[in-house]
């Protein structure tokens, strides 16, 4: 028997074939996967050429065409002045205002900026300028670089790649994006720029448009500022200091700051002496010159300076300026304009405004609102502010036609305006619009259903408290009643009982425009029921939605401006559509309006000390948790109005006699209807007036022993009451009403 050696390998068949097999197939599979990622890449790099070559394309071509800036016409529109007008008697439109420019701006050409002025720009900012065609491709590297290292290197210093030309790039557009599309852009814009304009000309541009702190755009208005100066007075050290702030304007603003713009200065100063473009004497007297602001005790103005003509100086009302905050808003929204360049445009566009105001109205809104006397007599400190209040007067298609947003003399321009920007919670105010009204609308209540004057059971106590306190009677109160005293468990059974949450919370958000809404705060009890709102609502707000209580049920967006056209009128840039939508039936509306007035009219109302003589008013008041707030929402068939009246800082408001906001109304709409003609509210021909019982809430009959007249849509009545008799007829004023 043959015996296997240790070296011997066990043969089977086959065996060798299949190895070579599998050694071959592997070899061609790499092969064709390495095919297919080579094909790919081919066509990747050829998509990118194709890509490339087309951008390249694209850039020479706007690069070498027609300027895409026109600096004259910029240069020539720096300082028109926009126009405010206001509608006479006859609607005749006459100037209202003038507005100050927003950005202090006084074009000055480059030659008579001085000697020093060009070159000490050209060494701090762009120290190539004169060589490159707009962009700094090394610097632009550099920057490009360093700011992926510092990614890794904390300490690295990022730099600046935008030349002089960009930089006019981003003043020009208002843009500053930190996007590839806008940086691309701006590169296009500024090879286009050189290709069009001399360095001169572009170098004026930048001087007359960078932001020097304190309101000073350019470089006249700044040395005015800073040195009390014309800028072609200013000696090297002084325009080293003055472009010094470019970097970082209130860091190195000298009237704050000026150690820190002493030391940008002496900077500027050495890159002016390592370019040579001063030497070195005039350097050691520049850095050793002593610097002298306008809020240094040892400055003393020029003659020239003295008797320059000062700015206006005037406040404008705070309707102008709730006019200037809307147009800059719908520059955005409507026309797509930057803030920077809306803003432009409001204050040294020469626009043509035509605003909504009425001027008589808006005078005595001011008038008052400016008399301490009209408020809370009380120190007035920065310890110890004073209270607060603001108002808006509508009519009831949304043109607002006075506001006031501040109590006392305004403390300055492009202030606070609590009639729009503050938001507070309305307190009793809501109900109307919360529970109430959308009750009516669904056909759950009605003017007399009877409701418990009782408190519910709420996470395991009982709530709520009505004002002062009170537990609630336990009795059945009407709908109507319930409004006029404010009661605030009435409204809570409703909510409970009735309507819901997501109903009440719907119904402020889609019907009556309420905007700042918590979705998840706001839908309980407190919030939809008694107005304690997580946010708060504006006075604007609260006015234009109670507008559709007295107008038949429609909500207008409020306006304050009918058209912005132009310098010369001849192109209209924004215009105002009056546009409604309806929040609640016409029927709804009117029954609203009638249990409004009844606030008032109604023995056991909360407002009857505040109607206008002579004219029917619905009203409502509202008071927040721990009387931080008082509202007073008040309409006659004329105008709507809201005022609210508190503190800044959330605190009890204590010894005051009633309801000052209900003061502020009665004060000034009394005023404004002197001499105004009685009418009435509009009337559905479908909401009619009848008798119902006192016991049972529903349509009286001859039977009933009490009884007391409500308002109601015919289409949807109360059953006839069977209490006191189960034939009983109804009245005849019933019937007839009826039909």
């Amino acid at each position: 028997m043959k015996l296997k050696t240790p070296f011997e390998k066990k043969k089977s068949s086959g065996s060798n074939n299949s190895g070579k097999k599998s050694i071959k197939d592997a070899v061609v599979k790499h092969s064709v996967k390495w095919q297919a990622i080579i094909a790919v890449l081919l066509v990747l790099v050829i998509t990118l050429c194709v890509i490339a070559a087309s951008m390249i394309a694209y850039v020479i071509s706007f690069t070498n065409g027609e300027s895409a800036f026109d600096l004259d016409a910029y240069k020539n529109n720096q300082n028109q002045t926009t126009i405010i007008y206001a509608y006479d008697k006859d609607n005749n439109p006459y100037e209202y205002c003038r507005l100050n420019n927003a950005e202090n701006r006084i074009w000055v050409d480059l030659k008579d900026m001085g000697p020093y002025m060009y070159e000490t720009v050209i060494a701090m900012e762009d120290k190539r300028f004169e060589s490159h065609e707009g962009v700094d491709w090394l610097r632009t590297t550099s920057s490009a670089v360093r700011s992926f290292l510092s990614k890794f290197i904390p300490k690295l210093t990022v730099q600046g790649g935008s030349t002089i030309t960009q930089q006019l790039i981003k003043n020009l557009t208002g843009e500053d994006d930190v996007t590839l599309v806008r940086k691309f852009n701006e590169i296009t814009y500024a090879l286009n720029l050189e290709k069009n304009y001399e360095k001169t000309e572009i170098a004026e541009a930048y001087l007359n448009t960078i932001y020097l702190g304190e309101n000073c755009y350019g470089v006249q208005t700044a040395a005015e500022k800073y040195f009390g100066k014309n800028v072609d007075d200013l000696n090297l050290a002084e325009c080293a200091s003055l472009l010094a702030i470019t970097n970082a304007p209130t860091y190195y603003n000298p009237l704050i700051n000026p150690e820190n713009n002493k030391e940008r200065q002496e900077y500027c100063l050495r890159e002016l002496l390592s370019q040579g473009k001063i030497t070195k004497e005039e350097y050691d007297a520049a850095v050793a010159y002593d610097l002298v602001f306008t809020n240094d005790p040892d400055y003393v103005p020029s003659e020239e300076m003295k008797n320059k003509q000062k700015p206006d100086e005037s406040k404008y009302d705070f309707y102008t300026e709730y006019v200037i905050d809307s147009v800059i808003e719908d520059l955005q929204t409507q026309c797509g304009y930057s803030k920077k360049k809306a803003v432009d445009m409001v204050f040294y566009g020469g626009l043509r405004i035509y605003s909504a105001v009425d001027p008589d109205v808006q005078k005595v809104v001011t008038r008052v609102y400016e008399n301490r006397e009209t408020f809370k007599k009380e120190e007035d400190t920065a310890a110890h502010p004073a209270a607060q209040s603001a108002m808006v007067i509508m009519d009831y298609a949304g043109r607002v036609v006075g506001m006031a947003g501040e109590a006392g003399e305004k403390s300055g321009n492009r202030c606070l305006n609590r009639a729009t920007d503050t938001l507070r919670s309305p307190g009793s105010s809501i109900k109307p619009l919360s529970i109430y009204s959308p009750s009516i609308e669904y056909g759950m209540i009605n003017w007399s259903t009877m409701i418990p004057d009782a408190q519910i059971y709420h996470e395991g106590e009982k709530m709520p408290f009505n004002f002062g306190g009170g537990s609630g009677s336990g009795e059945n109160v009407t709908a109507q009643n319930a409004l006029a005293r404010s009661l605030n468990t009435v409204p809570v059974r409703i909510l409970k009982d009735f309507l819901g949450f997501e109903r009440s919370y719907a119904f402020l958000q889609d019907r009556f425009h309420i905007t700042s809404l918590n979705e998840k705060e706001d839908k309980n009890y407190s919030p939809l029921a008694m107005g304690g709102m997580y946010n708060g609502v504006s006075v604007l707000e609260m006015t234009a939605a109670y507008a559709a209580f007295g107008n038949g049920g429609l909500y207008y967006e409020p306006y304050c401006y009918y058209k912005v056209t132009d310098s010369k009128g001849e192109q209209t840039i924004l215009e105002n559509e009056s546009t409604s939508q309806r929040a609640i039936s016409e029927e709804t509306a009117n029954i609203m309006c009638e249990m409004l007035q009844t606030v008032i009219t109604d023995p056991q109302g909360t407002t009857k000390a505040y109607g206008i003589s002579g004219y029917p008013t619905m009203a409502k008041s509202g008071t927040t948790t721990d009387d931080h707030d008082r509202w007073f929402i008040g309409g006659t068939p004329y105008y709507i109005s809201a005022v609210w009246y508190g503190y800044d800082a959330q605190k009890e408001i204590l010894g005051v006699s009633g309801n000052p906001s209900g003061n502020i109304f009665k004060k000034i709409m009394n005023e404004i209807h002197e001499g105004l003609p009685s009418k009435d509210f509009p009337k559905s021909e479908n909401v009619v007036q009848m008798k119902y019982c006192t016991e049972s809430g529903l349509i009286a009959t001859d039977a009933c022993p009490s009884t007391k007249t409500g308002w109601y849509n015919k289409n949807s009545l109360p059953d006839t009451c069977k209490l006191h008799g189960a034939d009983a007829a109804p009245t005849e004023e019933t019937t007839a009403a009826a039909e």
